[in-house]
């Protein structure tokens, strides 16, 4: 008999009931406890304003995104509370004040309807994005609605397509079909719960009747289909996801599947544009690709001409090669252009790669630095004289520089800056510096601290300093440097030391970092994290009294990990919408998606490493655990809530203190709105004050 087979009868399981009156009663009773501790404090009430003032604040950056001739935005403000899609030409965006045209506006629509909308996105057809097929959400869960509109007249399509609530994957194949993945019914959807099934819906038919093209496997995360109709360049390709990292893509030629010939672990593009005589596919690999002119290592981006590479040629053009420090953080298109961005020890650096007839031209562009920057191509493949065909988008942040988005032309250095964030705190006197911790099997870890006004590396606060820990270390996700309001004004502001730290499990340094800390190997994502803090310690930075950890979502299980293994190290852990009891984590919502990154704790041998650092099954009544702040959403439909609720009640149930909340609002993101966002902000900023203060 197995040790999962001879575990005792969870007592906790009914709070697995999202919904349950049972587990609603229990949720709004530690809420209210919670909320009384944490609303009472003196930080909490002007946090919680300064919050909600710098999130409705008109002076925030209106972040867009081509759609044909329009430029696109969700606001959100004191009056908006659910957002305005709203729309403007490039020109005006220009302008201090763009004039907007309002296009849906959301609040509206759920106050006409009885119902709690939040934006879920929307997929238009191109080339002109008439009709979109807007998804809505209720109270911010994965989940969607599917209707069709027409941003023309402003309203959604009488007779269109209408898809109900579900975790749907939909594209247009043209103005009256769409190729769809939803719940049809028993064995759509995978044991993931996401689609298994795609179809084919020809307006004006019942979905019942939609004609099937591709099915999954029940144990896959996913199917799913994309249409590209650049004239000349038209295709639709059709994808398994058998796991979180790997896919099996064919390419739909009439009733045949034909197998695409490419790594199941990379990622794959097609660039392309109209009146072009080729295209290109470009691969970005997650392991090693070997042909027969050379080994190419797992983190390259590769381009080959795509004809050539369905003949059986595999002499690529290498837009990147990582190295021990640098690492492929993302790319962007233009018509001519590869902009790829490289991260250089954790700090963005931009590439222009031209594309000629004689091959790829290297040049380096000067962009901000050591920051994080983000850069996305403006040109429009479906048109052929595209005047933002060679433009691009880059934005620019760090832990004490706000926002600015610019625009920019590949082949020159210069941007036309569009608009900044204004700063949020007063960052005069503070710094942030990078430093490196020793593993326990003696990985050096970067990490960035953030040092407030009067506070330095030369003359730290001899173990006196609140310091916040952050972290995550999963799915190959890179956690660089960033502004926030809220650290900075509750914060840094008032004293305390800010430390993100780069464990493996990210992206920071390619695949490898990621693919070091997965399954057998996740226990070293703790270890680095326990590394970083017993740094700062042994640095004189701070000490366990004054020394808290935050994560969320992976990063959430990164806490909890942490704080069981060794809760003597801290004084204050936010546990945010966290995965914790990994013994079920597959059996909840999405999770079964993520065994390629865990494991299966169904299977004994995998179970038993799982099982050395669930922090739900490695709770102990005679341990003495720092007071955990639990944040988590009813209306979570990917990390299940139950995670955070049964870990609150198994540690007081065990005689240990917690603080939990409960938003019933706003999905994995955990809030809905601007107010709700500055509430669970203020309380955890309440908390970190009341744990870590002197």
């Amino acid at each position: 008999m197995t040790e999962a087979q001879t575990e005792p009868v969870d007592p906790f399981l009914w709070l697995e009931d999202v919904q349950g009156e049972a587990a609603l009663a229990w949720v709004r009773e530690r809420n209210a406890e919670s909320q009384k501790v944490l609303m009472a404090r003196p930080e909490y009430t002007p946090t919680r304003e300064r919050l909600l003032q710098v999130l409705n604040s008109k002076e925030r950056i209106p972040y867009i995104s081509r759609r044909g001739e329009h430029f696109y935005n969700l606001w959100q403000d004191e009056t908006h509370k659910r957002g305005l899609w709203r729309r403007t030409s490039l020109a005006e965006y220009r302008k201090p004040e763009p004039a907007w045209e309002t296009v849906l506006d959301l609040d509206a629509l759920g106050a006409a309807e009885g119902e709690n909308w939040v934006w879920g996105g929307a997929v238009g057809l191109a080339p002109s994005h008439r009709l979109c097929l807007v998804m809505l959400s209720r109270g911010g869960a994965d989940a969607n609605v599917v209707r069709e509109f027409d941003t023309v007249t402003k309203a959604f399509v009488k007779d269109g397509f209408v898809l109900p609530e579900a975790k749907s994957d939909i594209d247009w194949i043209d103005a009256d079909t769409l190729f769809v993945g939803t719940d049809f019914g028993p064995g759509s959807m995978t044991d993931s719960g996401y689609p298994r099934v795609i179809k084919r819906w020809k307006r004006g038919t019942p979905l019942a009747e939609a004609v099937t093209v591709f099915e999954g496997e029940k144990a896959d995360v996913a199917v799913r289909a994309s249409v590209d109709t650049t004239p000349g360049h038209e295709r639709t390709i059709v994808a398994r996801s058998i796991d979180f990292y790997n896919s099996k893509r064919f390419v739909v030629q009439g009733t045949k599947l034909l197998p695409m010939d490419v790594p199941d672990d990379a990622s794959v593009t097609f660039w392309n544009s109209a009146g072009a005589p080729a295209d290109t596919l470009m691969l970005e690999l997650r392991s090693d690709l070997i042909t027969p002119a050379r080994k190419h290592p797992r983190g390259s981006l590769l381009a080959i001409d795509a004809a050539a590479y369905q003949r059986g040629e595999r002499r690529f053009d290498v837009l990147f090669e990582p190295t021990a420090t640098r690492s492929l953080a993302g790319f962007a298109l233009t018509r001519s252009h590869v902009l790829v961005d490289v991260l250089d020890n954790v700090a963005s650096k931009l590439e222009e790669w031209q594309r000629t007839p004689e091959g790829f031209k290297r040049r380096e562009v000067a962009a901000p630095f050591p920051g994080t920057i983000g850069v996305s191509g403006l040109f429009d493949p479906m048109l052929s004289d595209d005047a933002l065909a060679e433009s691009y988008l880059l934005t620019y942040s760090d832990f004490l520089t706000p926002d600015t988005l610019s625009l920019g032309q590949t082949g020159g250095d210069t941007r036309a800056v569009l608009k900044s964030l204004p700063p949020t705190f007063d960052a005069t006197g503070m710094r942030a510096e990078q430093s490196f911790a020793t593993s326990a099997d003696g990985t050096r870890i970067p990490y960035f601290v953030v040092w407030p006004r009067g506070l330095n590396a030369q003359s730290p606060a001899t173990g006196g300093a609140p310091t916040l820990l952050y972290g995550y270390g999963g799915f190959e996700v890179s956690t660089q440097p960033w502004y926030s309001a809220a650290f900075g004004s509750a914060w840094l502001a008032r004293g305390g030391v800010l430390v993100v730290a780069n464990i493996r499990g990210g992206g920071e340094f390619g695949p490898a970092w990621h693919q070091a800390a997965v399954k057998e190997n996740k226990q070293r994502s703790y270890d680095d994290f326990i590394a970083v803090a017993l740094d700062l310690i042994q640095r004189g930075i701070t000490s366990p009294q004054h020394l808290g950890i935050e994560g969320g979502s992976n990063g959430g299980l990164l806490v909890g990990a942490t704080f069981t293994q060794r809760p003597d190290l801290f004084n204050a852990v936010v546990c945010s919408v966290p995965l914790l009891d990994m013994r079920r984590y597959h059996k909840l919502l999405a999770g079964a998606s993520w065994m390629a990154e865990y494991g299966d704790p169904d299977k004994p041998e995998e179970w038993q490493y799982i099982s050395k650092y669930s922090p739900y099954q490695n709770l102990r009544k005679d341990v003495k655990y720092p007071r955990v702040l639990f944040t988590t959403s009813t209306r979570d439909d990917r990390v299940h809530p139950g995670h955070a609720r049964k870990m609150a009640a198994r540690l007081l149930s065990l005689g240990h203190e917690v603080l939990y909340f409960e938003n019933i609002e706003g999905g994995h993101g955990g809030a809905a709105d601007n107010e709700q966002r500055a509430h669970v902000q203020a309380l955890e900023m309440s908390y970190l004050w009341r744990q870590l203060g002197s």
